[in-house]
């Protein structure tokens, strides 16, 4: 499997915006503490969220092409099929590579709570560290605030992972305070 310093090096070597590898740094940690949850991989499924988007700069006015740029230069390092697949998958509407596992539906639903909450976060006096499971929901609910966070792909924990909307929010947001300084919250 890819080490983690490596996979810091790729993500660092494509994404040159210090906010936008804060974004993997909190999918990353979202990931890792999913899989603890769920009883996954913590270790390859931080790779899968710190490299996700890792070809975003390069792909953003092209959404056929995100993740499948990334995914080339993972298969030429050897990475295992496995992770390539789960980065594939949470862009599936234009890869066609449709989430199976666990760890994919997993991507895909946290990828857009990590968003949200940074959103609610910066927005409050002490940022992530008084954000709570409430005031997420609150804001969840209000479809005006941070728009572009996908609320379905967010709500498809309860159908894909069996975790309820809350509990979800809950493990994600857990996870993100652990690293709230490397998040720069």
């Amino acid at each position: 499997m890819i080490s983690e310093a490596r996979a810091l090096e790729i993500l660092k070597e494509n994404i040159t915006n210090k906010n936008l590898r804060k974004h993997h740094y909190g999918v990353a940690a979202a990931m890792a503490g999913l899989a603890e949850y769920l009883q996954g991989d913590p270790k390859k499924w931080e790779i899968v969220g710190l490299l996700h988007d890792a070809d975003y700069e390069e792909t953003k006015e092209d959404p056929e092409r995100h993740t499948m740029v990334i995914a080339e230069q993972l298969e030429e390092e050897g990475v295992s099929g496995e992770i390539i697949r789960a980065i594939k998958s949470h862009n599936y509407e234009y890869t066609g590579v449709k989430p199976e596992s666990t760890m994919e539906w997993a991507l895909v639903s946290c990828d857009d709570l990590v968003g949200l909450i940074v959103a609610v976060a910066l927005v409050h006096p002490t940022k992530l560290a008084g954000v709570s499971v409430e005031s997420v929901i609150k804001k969840f609910d209000s479809n005006s605030f941070a728009s572009g966070a996908n609320r379905e792909k967010i709500r498809m924990c309860e159908e894909q992972l069996d975790i309820p909307l809350e509990e979800f929010v809950k493990v994600v947001l857990e996870s993100m305070k652990g690293r709230s300084e490397l998040l720069g919250l």
